[in-house]
Parts: structure tokens; C-alpha cells; sequence
């Protein structure tokens, strides 16, 4: 079991998640087959770059003082996914595995938010994970529609 132990582990944990997050979007919108689809999946890779950035810059500014502060409750592979990528992957199946990509990002931020020993990251994370909420909501009408339109 790989603990998120500190507040370095924590940040370079969230650092590294945002950007395979943002590699597999990347993926996904190469493979979407609607506009629709293509143009959602762009956007969380847009706003996981974001947020990269954001947590590189949060953990550098926060460096000296909190790199080793303690922090226990965490667990790396509570956070994992493990995506397999098919070679032809139907907009059904991309929008799944970015429904779980969101999910897993939401519940490390709320996790997290709670633990990380300064007020301002807690902050970020808690926006993050709001924000993760939103994409979810959008994700969720946009497989619906995509379900509904391949029905009728």
C-alpha cells in the first residue's frame, strides 16, 4: 500500500493524476466520433492541464515549510484506475471511462481537502472537486442524450 503520507506526496500524487488525466483525454478526443462528444472530452483535457499547473505551482509555492508535513488516511490506490484502451472505443465507452476518470478525480480531491495541513490548497482541492462534480453532471447528460439518440 503506497500511503500519501505528506503534503509532498499528496501534491505530486495530485500533480501526476491531472496529467495522465490529461494524456488519456487527449486520446479520447482523437477517438470520439461526434462533435459533441469531441468537443466535452477537450474541454477536461483543457481543464486538466489546468490543473496540472495549478498543482505543480500549489506544491512549489508550498514547498519549504510543508513538504514533509505528516498526513495519514490517504491511500494511493484508492485513486487508481486502470483503463484499458481498445483501439476502437465507441463514444459510449469514452464517455464511461471519463465518467470514472471524473468520479476517481472528485473523491481524491474531497479526500484530500479535508486532510492537506494548508487552508489555501484545502481550498483548491475543494474547488477542484466541485468542479469535478459539474463535468460529471455534463458527462452524465451527454451519455444519456448519446443513449437516447441511438435508440430512436
Amino acid at each position: 500500500m503506497m500511503g500519501l503520507t505528506t503534503f509532498g506526496a499528496i501534491m505530486g500524487f495530485a500533480a501526476e493524476m491531472a496529467g495522465k488525466t490529461e494524456e488519456v483525454y487527449k486520446t479520447f478526443v482523437s477517438k470520439a466520433g461526434t462533435q459533441a462528444v469531441r468537443e466535452v472530452l477537450q474541454g477536461l483535457a483543457e481543464e486538466e492541464g489546468k490543473n496540472h499547473a495549478l498543482m505543480v505551482k500549489a506544491r512549489r509555492e508550498n514547498v519549504t515549510e510543508m513538504i514533509l508535513e505528516p498526513v495519514t488516511g490517504l491511500q494511493q490506490e484508492d485513486y487508481e484506475i486502470a483503463l484499458k484502451m481498445p483501439e476502437v472505443m465507441e463514444d459510449a465507452g469514452l464517455l464511461k471511462a471519463a465518467l470514472m476518470l471524473e468520479e476517481r478525480g472528485k473523491k481524491f480531491f474531497q479526500d484530500a481537502s479535508s486532510k492537506v495541513p494548508l487552508p489555501e490548497v484545502g481550498r483548491i482541492f475543494r474547488k477542484a472537486a466541485r468542479k469535478k462534480e459539474e463535468n460529471l453532471a455534463r458527462l452524465q447528460g451527454l451519455a444519456l442524450s448519446q443513449t437516447l439518440g441511438n435508440n430512436s
